[in-house]
């Protein structure tokens, strides 16, 4: 289950649909720089809900295909210059989203349930962009009650960042539970950790609430500093001046 990165993105193939968390959340930044590097293309990139230095390394590569987002921005350092350039050129198709929609859409993947209601939508531009999204009437209801049903989100990968993982597959992700719900989701989870730990996680009472199981991780690989230029929780702060040359670069043609 713990392979060398090249092994694990070797495992996302062209095509897929790939979940990652948004830059404050665990982002595999050392497996999108080899997942580029390796040439991967047609990628739906599916943010949950957003994206920032990921989207931009994986779109600038010519890795997407589609975007599914509710924003793809880089903060304090600016727009995504790639991001931008390929929607205004044609280049990829993006799929207007929004934070509700996204988190209701892989809860109901997780569910194993093929939509979910969503009310807050309703008179949204976002909605009359979105076909697949459907009104209906909220059978419950005795006066006119329209609802959104959003179809589930099955990725077919979710990849990101932890802390650390046993020997034995399970993956410490402490509070950050949104990833548990993309590897619920995902048909299979890539996940880099910083470091590899012996025993077992559940054998420490104390962990078992931030553990990932690893019925739900397909496979592992040890990229200390993987998250880097993002910052990642306690273990150390983004790089500033990284990610403002990164948000200067000339946006590739």
């Amino acid at each position: 289950m713990i392979e060398s990165l090249d092994d694990l993105v070797a495992r996302i193939p062209d095509g897929a649909m790939l979940v990652v968390p948004p830059d404050y959340s665990g982002v595999a930044m050392a497996a999108t720089r080899a997942l580029a590097a390796r040439g991967v293309r047609g990628l739906h990139l599916l943010a949950s809900p957003s994206s920032g230095a990921q989207a931009e390394a994986l779109i600038a590569a010519g890795c997407v295909a589609t975007v599914e987002a509710a924003a793809i921005t880089l903060g304090e350092f600016g727009a995504a210059p790639a991001f931008g350039a390929a929607v205004r050129d044609g280049r990829i198709r993006m799929l207007d989203s929004t934070c509700p929609a996204i988190h209701a859409a892989l809860n109901a993947a997780e569910k194993g349930l093929p939509f979910i209601p969503l009310r807050g939508l309703i008179g949204s531009d976002v909605l009359r962009r979105r076909p697949d999204w459907k009104v209906i009437r909220n059978p419950f209801a005795e006066t006119e009650d329209p609802i959104v049903l959003l179809p589930a989100l099955n990725p077919d990968i979710a990849l990101f960042h932890a802390a650390a993982a046993d020997r034995e597959g399970n993956v410490l992700i402490g509070r950050r539970r949104e990833l548990a719900v993309l590897a619920h989701a995902a048909r299979r989870t890539l996940v880099t950790v910083e470091r590899v730990e012996p025993g077992c996680f559940f054998d420490r009472e104390e962990l078992i609430p931030g553990v990932l199981p690893s019925l739900y991780v397909t496979a592992i690989a040890h990229a200390p500093r993987g998250a880097w230029p993002l910052g990642f929780e306690d273990e150390y702060a983004a790089d500033a001046e990284e990610l403002r040359r990164h948000a200067a670069a000339p946006v590739p043609a």
